[in-house]
């Protein structure tokens, strides 16, 4: 069996898909996909995520502020509230994204400290987003014990060094339909390098979707395109690779409920 480590539900174009979400999850369920973790990006729209997922035993919740959804200080009162919610498994995402303007840098800071705060708080891992901000990204999180949550480094495509220093601090590395693209070149290389223990697969649907989906909007089914792709690039059956990513998500997920 399969899981979704990272998708986002309530950003999926049900028109554009000419489907409801009843299908979009029967269709992945079709391809083995037992369990989904639907990320939460905002703490204003999270109550609108979790109502629409609520009838849902198979799909899971995080809680928490995109770095580039995050334009003020972090309300760490309203987290922790929103978070102690029975459906959250995790906090985030969360993280640091340089790719665009400079002047959100330190509000991202700040709030990558405030999730790793309560995160340790509520004893829930931590769903980290990092773009073109590795050494920031891992002094905040030694600085701030992240290693007592642990979590999950998700939709990677930093370089190896950096996937070491977060698997030496407990971290697991998640990868998505990226590691398809022809240009993928230096994430095909790490991917074959992250140890089986500590390696989760993902969507991010509906964004990335794999070749041969490349360019259409991407959904929970095709995390197993992801997953057959892995399993022939670290030289693995489908069996192998699906069993030990969906061991390693119930072992950092502790909260989600197993099949």
């Amino acid at each position: 069996m399969l899981v979704d480590s990272h998708c986002h539900l309530d950003r999926l174009d049900f028109d554009k898909l000419d489907l409801n979400l009843d299908q979009v999850l029967e269709n992945a369920r079709t391809k083995q996909v037992e369990h989904f973790l639907c990320v939460s990006v905002t703490l204003e729209q999270f109550p609108s995520m979790l109502e629409k997922i609520k009838d849902y035993p198979d799909v899971s919740a995080s809680c928490g502020v995109h770095p580039l959804d995050q334009k003020d200080a972090l309300d760490k009162h309203q987290l922790i509230n929103l978070a102690t919610h029975d459906k959250v498994v995790a906090i985030g995402e969360t993280g640091l994204d340089y790719y665009y303007s400079k002047e959100t840098h330190i509000v991202q800071q700040e709030s990558f400290v405030g999730h790793i705060d309560v995160a340790n708080e509520l004893n829930k891992p931590l769903i980290i987003h990092t773009r073109d901000a590795r050494e920031d990204t891992i002094n905040l999180m030694r600085a701030h014990n992240a290693e007592k949550c642990g979590g999950v480094l998700h939709c990677f495509t930093e370089d190896w060094d950096m996937a070491k220093k977060a698997i030496d601090m407990g971290f697991y590395i998640s990868i998505s339909g990226i590691v398809t693209f022809k240009n993928a070149v230096e994430l095909k290389d790490v991917v074959k390098k992250i140890p089986l223990d500590r390696l989760l697969i993902e969507t991010d649907s509906p964004y990335l979707a794999p070749v041969p989906y490349r360019g259409k909007t991407n959904q929970p089914a095709y995390v197993e395109d992801v997953a057959y792709y892995i399993a022939e690039l670290k030289g693995l059956t489908f069996n192998e690779l699906s069993n030990a990513t969906t061991d390693n998500f119930y072992s950092l997920f502790k909260q989600a409920k197993r099949a």
